[in-house]
């Protein structure tokens, strides 16, 4: 069915209804912008590090358009009404995102049914749009990899929904006390901005990131739970709330259709020059900025990313929404324009196919699968769009049903009730499975978790060892004087003094020893197999590892071997690797591991500084984990690519005791 004509940007209001929201085809434009450049990060963090910015630029847009929206229907009718509005978000936002939840869960079920237990807390969070209260919960946030997490995506639609269910109210509030004191009201929205991005970037933790024992300086304790503060201040809807804020106070000074009757109707081109200066702005910031940069959080984002990210797009709306600047046409151009309008299925459905292609969150989608993502998601997006979205936004579904009953062609209620039939019998089985599915960590984490128990702690081998001996005396012999008479005396009674000595001894040197990341932790078992004390551990660095070496070394406990595998999970610093090191030059070899990580820009950068180490330490001999591992015969790592299965488990034993001469 053909789309309604749109209304022109010339229509011309009531003069009394000046904040009337006419159809504004720059701000279709700018969201298609903003969901192509998520849509480029979801797929490979290092082609545009920043893409995921393209979501607070959605923020500002809502907090805009909702505002006037909300200004406008008050300006209108009188007031607003709340039953209306929610009406609208409702069928704006569920048709999609049920189609979404069932055709997923569907899939899980029939295809992945080892990961349904984990999809139940998604898909309840999603229905209840708390998906980021729920992943600041479990500590899977957004950069979190290793499962199959197809829903990881509708967390920024929580905040959004949750600030609809609010907004509503607070501007009610604000109107009854004058719309003509909107603009001061916008001051303090700009301010409250202002004091999210303080909150933010006070709060932010900007050192190395591992996990909860080994920093807890990156975490927030709320009993025995670990939360995360990258994740909570990303996630947050407190946190996050700053580009809806800085959208609704610009939406109470800038009103499209009030701007054609002032001063400022004028001045088109000026406000281009500032549409370029967003873009580039904007930019910029997708090309420069991190979440999480070598395994900490980028303090270019959390001390005041956010905010001119919501600048920049400000500049680019009041381009967009001022008849006299061309910024609007050119963003509103068909292929934007096609993008923008779908923006909202492109978002939902095009993680999920992404996650289906790489089967697991983290890992980077190669140029062919992106393309073939991108044809999937814009197909299925189209037809939720013509057949799901738009049918029922305009409300069109009863008067479809009613054709089809009074039709006196069966054919179509026959093919619409066996669909419906089948896809009815589907989700009850897929739901059905949902709800009974076993809550279990994926297969990585699972076989990491078996492999803790071939592993020490190195602060438990540091301490000196103790040692008790139990020792006993006699008490010496007394003379007992004979009695008178001559009669025998009786025996004398000797007493036994029992005393302890303790020794403390200086323990043996570790003759091999280990130490890595999650890699190494995989293959713990085998290395124990062959002799090898291992320290392992989940999303290490090595900063935290230079302590701990340097007290094996003054208590004697290194030894003829130490092997290294650090470098995974952040940047390789000169310095830390210069203490390292050299807290390592007594032992005879110190055998080290290149890394292996698809898709992280530090990888590269730390095997360069891994392969110059033998320059300056004689001692330290290079293997080439990097390039070994694409040799490895057999099935020998997880869909991250990055962890060992049991192949690549043997495989990396072997090549280390065979590098050894062992």
């Amino acid at each position: 069915m053909a789309e309604p004509a749109a209304r022109p940007l010339e229509w011309d209001p009531p003069r009394q209804a000046i904040s009337s929201v006419p159809y504004l085809p720059g701000l279709d434009g700018l969201r298609g912008l903003a969901v192509a450049a998520v849509m480029v990060y979801h797929a490979n963090t290092e082609w545009l590090p920043g893409g995921f910015l393209g979501v607070e630029v959605f923020f500002v847009i809502s907090g805009y358009l909702i505002t006037l929206l909300l200004i406008g229907e008050h300006e209108r009718t009188g007031r607003v009404s709340l039953r209306g509005f929610y009406a609208r978000r409702a069928r704006r936002l569920l048709p999609a995102l049920f189609t979404l939840l069932i055709a997923i869960t569907i899939y899980t079920t029939v295809f992945r049914d080892d990961a349904l237990g984990q999809l139940r807390g998604d898909v309840v969070a999603a229905v209840a749009y708390v998906s980021n209260w729920y992943q600041i919960w479990v500590g899977q946030g957004y950069t979190a990899a290793g499962d199959f997490a197809p829903l990881r995506h509708l967390w920024s639609l929580a905040v959004e929904e949750q600030f609809y269910v609010v907004w509503p109210l607070v501007m009610i509030g604000l109107m009854r006390l004058g719309r003509r004191r909107l603009p001061e009201f916008s001051q303090w929205l700009a301010l409250g901005a202002v004091a999210v991005t303080v909150a933010v970037a006070l709060l932010y933790h900007g050192g190395p990131i591992e996990s909860c024992d080994a920093t807890p300086e990156a975490y927030w304790q709320l009993g025995d739970r670990c939360l995360s503060k990258v994740d909570t201040l990303y996630l947050s809807t407190p946190t996050r709330a700053g580009g809806l804020l800085l959208g609704a106070a610009f939406a109470m000074l800038w009103r499209p259709v009030a701007l054609r009757r002032g001063a400022i109707r004028r001045h088109g081109p000026l406000l281009d020059v500032a549409a370029v200066v967003g873009l580039v702005g904007l930019g910029a910031l997708c090309w420069f900025v991190h979440i999480i940069d070598a395994g900490r959080a980028d303090p270019w984002l959390f001390r005041g990313g956010f905010f001119v990210t919501g600048l920049a797009s400000l500049l680019l709306i009041a381009a967009v929404t001022h008849r006299g600047a061309r910024a609007g046409a050119l963003l509103g151009n068909p292929v934007l324009l096609w993008i923008g309008t779908r923006s909202y299925g492109l978002y939902l459905y095009h993680w999920p196919i992404y996650q289906i292609m790489r089967r697991v969150a983290g890992r980077p989608l190669t140029i062919a699968q992106f393309v073939s993502a991108l044809v999937i998601a814009a197909l299925v997006t189209e037809v939720s769009y013509r057949y799901i979205e738009s049918p029922v936004r305009r409300g069109q579904v009863g008067r479809w049903w009613r054709r089809l009953q009074t039709s006196d062609d069966p054919a179509p209620r026959r093919v619409i009730a066996g669909a419906g039939t089948v896809l009815v019998a589907l989700s009850v089985f897929a739901v059905t499975n949902l709800a009974t599915a076993q809550l279990k960590p994926n297969e990585i984490a699972q076989s990491l978790d078996e492999a803790q128990d071939a592993t020490q702690d190195l602060d438990d081998l540091i301490a000196p060892t103790s040692t008790t001996t139990p020792t006993a005396s006699s008490a010496p012999p007394t003379a007992t004087p004979t009695p008178a008479g001559g009669a025998v005396p009786e025996p004398t009674t000797t007493t036994t003094i029992a005393t302890t000595t303790t020794t403390t001894t200086a323990p043996a040197p570790i003759d091999r020893l280990a130490i890595g990341d999650s890699v190494m932790l995989g293959a713990a078992d085998e290395l124990a197999e062959v002799g090898f004390v291992v320290d392992a551990e989940v999303s290490r660095q090595l900063g935290t590892m230079i302590p701990k070496v340097q007290a094996l070394r003054d208590s004697g406990r290194l030894g003829e071997i130490v092997v290294v595998h650090l470098g995974t999970n952040g940047t390789l610093d000169d310095d830390q690797l210069q203490e390292f090191f050299s807290a390592l030059s007594g032992v005879p070899k110190v055998l080290v591991l290149t890394v292996s990580a698809p898709g992280k820009s530090w990888i590269a950068p730390n095997n360069a500084k891994i392969i110059g180490l033998p320059a300056q330490f004689p001692n330290v001999t290079v293997l080439y984990w990097d390039g070994l591992v694409k040799q490895c015969p057999g099935n020998c790592l997880y869909d991250d690519g990055i962890h060992l299965r049991q192949d690549g488990q043997n495989y990396y034993r072997d090549l280390i005791v065979h590098q050894l001469g062992l």
